[in-house]
């Protein structure tokens, strides 16, 4: 291709599958050897690149590691507003009659939100750069925000809940509820936590040559898979001590169900990020993303059946209806439960 002219429209043959270009520019001292390169000044020039969609759409801006992910996040939001409308009434209900479990269903509650968002402003994102090829950057990062606001405040949940439950079991009798039972060393251990990934969220997101959904082509995110299973390996060694010495069978079950919750959502990443390898590089991206954010959400959705009521959590629970979420209705023959 010439670059004699000012402008040029160069047509490339269609493709089936994506494909892999690569544009060097060369010029006549490139290939020369012991030539005196004259001094010039620098040759600027712009390269345009026009990807048609399957439509033959040339301004559809979207490359093949992104296509996609647009409709995902118009369907993931659809799906958002569909469950709040079925279960923002009882979940309000329990968050108003609170209970030992109320600080749990508020932080879940809060994390959905912000997942909410960070998914509303990818959207957005995505829809302006869709016309014109650049966006709103600051949408695509205020979705970062509040991905990472939701990491952060799972995470703290899901190892305060675990230390406390290690910590208190020596000094509480098994009569007990289940409850989050906030200490100094529980504290320390989820606030440890916490930091350490928060800190290498941002080294990610700074350190990523361009902005990327769950990027894991630098230390930062080498380090953040790390921390996910070895945290995913402490609260397995918490958890089978307590289910190895718990004698009812219905905590046994609650705890076996709130293993699955973290496993699934600190596993989640490392798994996709090695089972991404069978796909083609441009695939890999969306494969990662996608199953992240799907994973995550189901791991939410068994936290709360865990912790509402008519739940296992109900069942091991020793506290009287009063003091529960969602309590049965009163009206029953049998009376309150």
């Amino acid at each position: 291709v010439s670059l004699s002219q000012e402008e040029h429209n160069q047509t490339i043959p269609k493709y089936s599958s994506p494909t892999v270009w690569n544009a060097l520019y060369a010029d006549r001292y490139t290939c020369q050897e012991d030539t005196v390169i004259p001094s010039h000044d620098d040759l600027r020039f712009t390269v345009l690149l026009l990807n048609a969609d399957s439509a033959g759409n040339p301004l559809e801006h979207f490359s093949a590691e992104v296509a996609g992910l647009h409709t995902f996040y118009f369907l993931l939001l659809v799906a958002y507003f569909v469950a709040s409308c079925i279960y923002i009434k009882p979940l309000y209900q329990a968050l108003r009659k609170g209970g030992p479990m109320h600080t749990v269903l508020k932080v879940l509650t809060t994390s959905l939100a912000l997942q909410g968002c960070s998914a509303l402003c990818n959207y957005i994102h995505m829809a302006r750069y869709s016309r014109d090829g650049i966006g709103i950057p600051l949408m695509g990062s205020l979705a970062e925000f509040w991905a990472m606001a939701a990491q952060v405040s799972i995470l703290y949940t899901l190892l305060s809940l675990c230390a406390s439950w290690s910590l208190s079991r020596g000094r509480k009798p098994q009569s007990r509820p289940l409850q989050w039972e906030q200490s100094p060393a529980s504290t320390a251990v989820a606030v440890c936590g916490v930091v350490v990934q928060g800190v290498l969220l941002l080294w990610e997101q700074y350190s990523a040559s361009e902005r990327q959904h769950h990027s894991q082509q630098n230390l930062a995110g080498i380090l953040l898979i790390a921390l996910r299973v070895t945290l995913a390996l402490l609260l397995a060694s918490v958890l089978y001590q307590i289910i190895s010495t718990e004698r009812s069978t219905l905590k046994r079950d609650f705890y076996l169900c709130f293993a699955k919750g973290c496993f699934l959502w600190f596993l989640c990443h490392p798994v996709l990020v090695l089972t991404s390898v069978i796909f083609n590089e441009h695939q890999r991206e969306k494969v990662v993303t996608i199953g992240v954010i799907l994973c995550q959400s189901i791991s939410m959705v068994i936290l709360y059946q865990l912790f509402l009521s008519r739940s296992l959590y109900w069942e091991v629970s020793s506290l009287s209806s009063v003091s529960l979420p969602l309590t049965m209705s009163r009206n029953n023959q049998r009376g309150r439960y």
